[in-house]
């Protein structure tokens, strides 16, 4: 059984058909990523995974559990984070209480502390602004703040939503590196990217999607060589 199963996914917006049945699974250690242009529904998939927009039809399961009408707070509780697309810190809370906001759904005192331990491992920056406001931090901060507030839930797997997208080349090598650490350490990642190919170069494997279907899959470093995806996705 594979970690996260999504089988026959669809979501309308009204009337518009957002997504139209996709299929496709992660295992346990993988990075997977999903690439495509805007609108093809990469932030929708990730949306109703993690129970933010109701389907029309299909299925989620995460660890053999259904989560089709399981609650967001409740899917975070089983194992599951998303780091937003805009990162969306609390702008006028400081660094560290954005991080203990992270871990609301935890009880033991010194796991967290271990875990916050952890996130400054990954992130020196945020423990040198740990009393800073989080909307004085530059936009690549801000990435890693929103990435360590994640990781303070301690989940098995994460759902990353365009990390890279606003930063400076030098933020964007730096964010990548961290997801492929936080990868080796444990934790499962779904990839949503417009950077194709700094997905592609990270990722195990990878689905296309285009306006609402997955239209290619495969290891990632071979759709790194598709000629159609070069052409669509990496400016070749």
């Amino acid at each position: 059984m594979s970690m996260l199963e999504i089988k026959d996914l669809e979501v309308y917006y009204g009337a518009i058909n957002a997504l139209k049945g996709i299929t496709f699974s992660v295992e346990q250690g993988e990075i997977i990523a999903l690439i495509g242009a805007n609108g093809a529904g990469k932030t929708t998939t990730l949306h109703t995974i993690s129970g933010l927009i109701p389907a029309k039809r299909g299925s989620v399961m995460f660890n053999g559990k259904e989560l089709m009408k399981t609650p967001a707070h409740k899917i975070v509780s089983m194992g599951m984070a998303q780091v937003p697309e805009g990162r969306r810190v609390f702008a006028q809370l400081s660094v560290l209480e954005n991080l203990t906001l992270g871990a609301y759904t935890r009880k033991d005192k010194r796991g967290i502390s271990e875990t916050l331990e952890r996130v400054y491992e990954y992130f020196p920056r945020l423990k040198e602004r740990r009393t800073q406001l989080a909307g004085t931090l530059s936009g690549g901060e801000q990435q890693m703040l929103a990435m360590g507030r994640a990781l303070m839930s301690k989940p098995s797997i994460i759902l990353m939503d365009e990390p890279s997208m606003g930063l400076s080349p030098l933020y964007v090598n730096e964010i990548f590196k961290i997801i492929e650490e936080i990868n080796k350490n444990g934790t499962t990642v779904l990839l949503v990217e417009q950077n194709a190919k700094k997905a592609l170069s990270i990722a195990n494997r990878a689905y296309v999607l285009e306006t609402g279907s997955i239209s290619l899959s495969g290891d990632a470093h071979e759709l790194m060589d598709n000629e159609q995806v070069k052409k669509a996705y990496l400016g070749e």
